[in-house]
């Protein structure tokens, strides 16, 4: 399902809410653990080797669900490599899941010339059997996780995030308390 950009705001502020980054209380969602990466084979990971977030303890890791032709998630791009440029040094590592949505995006040679293409320089894991988008329960393109140095999801995120707009502005909270958090 698509995600049209006023139904993302509305979608994007309840979700955070629940998480507990918009407010605190009752409705908050406690962190859990991350489950580990669904895709080991290097032919299924572009620009990096198959990464295990046993191996990324330490950072905190921004997790992209994302499609080649989703409208919604082009849209996101320059927030995301903002965030991935703007942070990097600080220990975020941007991971982009592609979960394909329509036929064209099932093909890995069609992610790979979009991934190059699109100029995306940060990890991407090529989930065409869905079994990450189903580790995390997700249903939306995009969505975006938040995975603390402890290995919990802190937060999640769905729909279009635009730099400099509100929308963005807990997430981007989000990553920078995150990022404070003492190392494990």
């Amino acid at each position: 399902m698509r995600v049209v950009r006023l139904a993302a705001r509305a979608v994007l502020t309840v979700v955070l809410t629940a998480c507990g980054v918009a407010c605190s209380g009752a409705a908050e969602q406690q962190p859990f653990p991350a489950p580990e990466f669904t895709h080991r084979e290097s032919a299924e990971w572009l620009n990096s080797a198959p990464l295990e977030l046993a191996k990324l303890r330490g950072k905190v890791v921004l997790v992209e669900f994302w499609a080649f032709e989703c409208v919604n998630c082009l849209n996101s791009r320059a927030w995301v490599e903002r965030i991935a440029h703007d942070k990097a040094a600080a220990g975020l590592v941007v991971v982009a899941v592609h979960t394909p949505e329509l036929r064209d995006e099932r093909s890995p040679d069609n992610v790979r010339a979009a991934v190059a293409r699109l100029g995306i320089r940060y990890p991407v894991m090529i989930d065409g059997d869905y079994s990450y988008w189903n580790a995390l329960g997700n249903q939306y393109w995009p969505a975006f996780y938040l995975i603390g140095r402890d290995g919990l999801v802190h937060g999640r995120a769905v729909g279009e995030l635009h730099v400099g707009d509100g929308t963005a502005r807990p997430v981007e909270t989000l990553i920078d308390q995150l990022l404070a958090a003492p190392h494990p």
